[in-house]
């Protein structure tokens, strides 16, 4: 019962108590700022492409539609729109990457730099 209580008090104290706040956790969230919005749009766009891409996979195939020589164009356009997104979403990553990065790389690395020397 004794080891019960204890455990109970340590819970309520690692909630309620304030949240580290250290230099090793200011330098995680900034790194999570400086990768987060390339990461939201790499998702997105990389959700919204392959998407497009199998509509336009159903078209052609005949899956989707009547079947006809209009829908067959109509899903080789709509692939294509598709690849492109898919081929487009890695590079724009990297640039939103080296732009978060370069945001953020002075306080990066003034905080590394007083962890290092800590």
């Amino acid at each position: 019962m004794h080891r019960l209580r204890r455990a109970e008090v340590g819970q309520a104290l690692s909630t309620c108590a304030p949240k580290d706040t250290s230099k090793v956790v200011a330098l995680r969230k900034l790194d999570q700022r400086a990768k987060l919005p390339a990461m939201v749009c790499a998702y997105s766009l990389g959700i919204i492409a392959a998407l497009v891409l199998g509509v336009g996979m159903c078209l052609t195939m005949g899956v989707v539609g009547d079947g006809s020589g209009a829908a067959f164009g109509t899903g080789i356009a709509i692939g294509i729109v598709g690849l492109v997104g898919v081929c487009v979403n890695y590079p724009l990553y990297q640039r939103l990457i080296a732009r978060g990065k370069e945001r953020y790389a002075a306080d990066i690395v003034r905080l590394a730099r007083e962890i290092s020397a800590e």
